[in-house]
C-alpha cells in the first residue's frame, strides 16, 4: 500500500454552491472533491490537459462514496485534502476531507482509474506520474 501525505486546497462557499437555506448542497463535496485532485495533480507537476494530449491518459472517476458530518454554508472557507491510500497499476483509491478549520465536514473516498483517451480502456498508469504521485513532496 502506497501513502503520501495530505495535500490541501482552499476555496470559498459562494451562492452557487449552497441551496436555499445557504447550505451547500451535497452533490458539491464531488465538485470541490475534484477541484482538490486536479490542483493536486498540478501541484506535482501534472497538467491533465498535458497528460490527455501528450501521453494519452486521463483519469476517470470509477468509484466515489461520500460521508456528510456538518453542513458548510455560504462564505465558509474550506480546505479540502487529497491523500493516496493505494496505487495501483491503473487505478488509485484516495480518501478526501473537507474542513472548515479543526471541523471535519464531509469525507470522501474517490477510485479513480487511468484510461486511455481514445477508447476510454483501463490503462496503465505511465512510470514517471505514478511516482510523481506517490513519492513524499519535495
Amino acid at each position: 500500500m502506497t501513502q503520501t501525505p495530505s495535500f490541501a486546497h482552499t476555496l470559498r462557499i459562494y451562492w452557487e454552491d449552497t441551496d436555499a437555506g445557504g447550505v451547500v448542497f451535497y452533490a458539491n463535496y464531488l465538485k470541490f472533491f475534484e477541484r482538490a485532485r486536479t490542483e493536486w495533480l498540478r501541484a506535482r507537476g501534472f497538467e491533465q490537459e498535458t497528460l490527455r494530449a501528450n501521453q494519452r491518459v486521463m483519469f476517470v472517476v470509477a468509484d466515489t462514496r461520500v460521508r456528510y458530518l456538518r453542513p458548510a454554508r455560504l462564505d465558509d472557507q474550506l480546505r479540502v485534502t487529497v491523500e493516496v491510500r493505494e496505487a495501483g497499476r491503473a487505478s488509485m483509491d484516495i480518501a478526501q476531507v473537507a474542513w472548515r478549520g479543526d471541523e471535519r465536514l464531509a469525507e470522501g473516498e474517490i477510485r479513480i482509474g487511468c484510461v486511455d483517451t481514445d477508447s476510454f480502456k483501463p490503462r496503465r498508469i505511465p512510470a514517471e506520474l505514478l511516482e510523481g504521485l506517490t513519492a513524499s513532496p519535495r
